[in-house]
């Protein structure tokens, strides 16, 4: 494993279906001094924003392997499409045996000659499919030009379709028509072009549900990517934000974006995040949440170790400090990396308030962030072992609360914690109108129940209420998960060892965050290690003015985001 720049580089590994005489090939190339042709081979990659709307034109990324592609195709034979029409339709017959939604539009076009238009129903625009490419073809064609016409020119002279292409291989003309896209093939032609329309009715753009502002735009992502780029776009007006597509999934041949800004993003880093993505050998991908598991440094840990949001003017941020977002076709989350503890303690909302009420609201997450992990595990020390910590007025309250309870402190926070996750659970799965009734209603009846049953003591069920209510104050979802994780080996180390077990499982989460990178970035950074400029964002937010350069820990090449002359000074103000 190579280390650039605090990046760890993976090594490529040779694809297991690679045959012995690609690899000699391969080898023989290198002493030539030539370029290695050994899979994954990597062809010419489009990037910027003629990337977005250019479709597959048959350059695999991975010949011979399961990995992620830059382009669609490398899955069927390399087999090229022959003159004869029926050779094709016999072919695609086959390989779509079984598919009672794949249609076959058989056309006569002028001069007897025949052609077919493929394309699955639902996939396509059959309005604008049939004003822009089945009206024209049926007078595009005229005796005395039949043999001067060629698939090139027929697409760019005689189709009206915004996007035509040509494509010469039967895997690329399987590509197109599982992407979305009609093909036509034309006896006599050995290519087919590939026409893509206007895509089907998706959800409409709307308020994100789980980012949910007072103060900030109200559009959020939706599940189709090319939406999603075009809010990015609308966003950040510049050539220099870069999108990369990779079709990931051997049947799903999912489209996924890499999307940074040039100039700022991290050059090893984006290489890195290119080279996780390329390494993707999957059946298929339905949602951002496999590509996270599949490209994270630690799968193991708790921590997340990518921001998601479906919020453009949070990813959009993001870039803007230097990092990159991945965006995934289906779901309306995208992914952002590299990340840093301190960032999932931060709101969107954080940079539209002015400074002085973020100030008091950070200081209020993190009191919340303690009392999430620590609450419940001090209470269970400090009431079994170390009672001569609490006032004596205070100790006698307890004890007289818990004096008809049959069980120790640990398996009462345990029954309440683990009710309390259920109710929570229960209530995100039931529909709407009944979730927020049935937790509520739940906790209230089920806690005052146990207290006059005299299974649990009142003082368990404030200090389990406290602690669900501060989880709460945690803006990302993935980190309050990993926190109400903890909470429970914390409880455990608390009635095992009292408050030293506590001290131990403080430093083994300190360590471990330590040790803890995203794409080669220390998890802790601007803690730990320490920079001076980068404290003053971590737990509290300065005015705008102050914050001139972006954070080190991402932005190398260009930090400077602002003038440093930024503070308001009206004329005859005095300051």
């Amino acid at each position: 494993m190579e280390v650039k720049s605090g990046v760890r580089i993976r090594s490529r590994r040779r694809p297991q279906g690679m045959a012995q005489g690609q690899a000699d090939q391969a080898h023989a190339s290198d002493e030539g001094g030539r370029e290695p042709t050994s899979a994954p081979l990597q062809g010419k990659r489009r990037t910027g924003a003629s990337a977005e709307g250019e479709t597959s034109r048959g350059r695999a990324l991975g010949q011979g392997s399961g990995g992620a592609q830059s382009e669609p195709g490398g899955y069927a034979s390399k087999q090229r499409l022959h003159r004869g029409l029926d050779d094709n339709l016999a072919a695609l017959h086959e390989l779509f045996h079984g598919c009672s939604d794949v249609q076959f539009r058989h056309l006569e076009l002028e001069a007897g000659r025949q052609a077919c238009l493929v394309y699955f129903t639902g996939m396509v625009e059959l309005e604008e499919l049939s004003e822009e490419a089945l009206c024209p073809l049926l007078t595009a064609f005229h005796p005395h030009t039949v043999g001067d016409y060629d698939p090139k020119q027929l697409a760019g002279r005689s189709l009206p379709v915004a996007q035509a292409d040509v494509v010469h291989t039967l895997d690329d003309v399987v590509d197109a028509i599982v992407l979305g896209r009609a093909v036509l093939m034309v006896d006599g032609f050995d290519a087919a072009i590939s026409l893509t329309t206007t895509s089907p009715p998706r959800r409409a753009i709307s308020e994100p549900e789980t980012e949910s502002v007072v103060r900030g735009p109200r559009e959020g992502f939706t599940e189709d990517i090319a939406v999603n780029m075009s809010l990015l776009r609308q966003k950040l007006r510049t050539p220099k934000l870069k999108s990369i597509p990779y079709y990931v999934g051997k049947y799903t041949k999912t489209e996924v974006r890499l999307v940074y800004i040039e100039g700022l993003a991290d050059e090893p880093v984006i290489a890195e995040a290119k080279r996780r993505i390329e390494g993707i050998e999957i059946d298929g991908v339905l949602e951002s949440g496999y590509l996270e598991e599949l490209i994270e440094d630690q799968p193991l840990s708790p921590f997340p170790q990518f921001q998601y949001s479906e919020r453009p003017d949070t990813v959009a941020a993001q870039l803007l400090e230097g990092r990159f977002a991945i965006l995934t076709n289906g779901t309306p989350f995208a992914l952002v990396a590299p990340v840093t503890w301190w960032q999932f303690l931060q709101a969107s909302e954080d940079y539209y308030e002015r400074f002085f009420l973020v100030y008091l609201v950070r200081v209020l997450r993190y009191v919340s962030l303690f009392i999430a992990l620590f609450l419940p595990a001090m209470y269970i020390a400090v009431t079994t072992y170390h009672q001569d910590m609490l006032p004596t007025n205070l100790v006698i309250s307890i004890a007289a609360a818990r004096e008809s309870i049959p069980f120790p402190a640990i398996i009462e926070a345990l029954i309440m914690e683990l009710t309390f996750e259920a109710l929570r659970e229960a209530g995100i799965r039931l529909p709407r109108a009944v979730g927020h009734a049935v937790s509520i209603l739940g906790a209230l009846v089920i806690g005052e129940a146990a207290v006059e049953a005299g299974i649990v003591s009142a003082p368990m069920v404030i200090i389990v209420a406290l602690t669900g209510i501060a989880s709460f104050t945690v803006p990302r979802y993935n980190a309050a998960i990993a926190i109400r994780l903890l909470r429970f080996p914390m409880m455990l180390l608390g009635a095992v060892l009292g408050m030293f077990g506590l001290v131990i499982g403080v430093m083994w989460v300190t360590v471990h965050l330590c040790k803890l990178r995203s794409f080669g970035v220390p998890y802790l950074s601007g803690f730990a290690p320490y920079k001076r400029k980068e404290v003053k964002d971590l737990f509290v937010r300065p005015p705008w003015w102050q914050m001139v350069y972006r954070p080190s820990s991402y932005a190398h090449q260009n930090r400077k985001r602002m003038n440093k002359q930024m503070m308001p000074r009206p004329e005859g103000n005095p300051q």
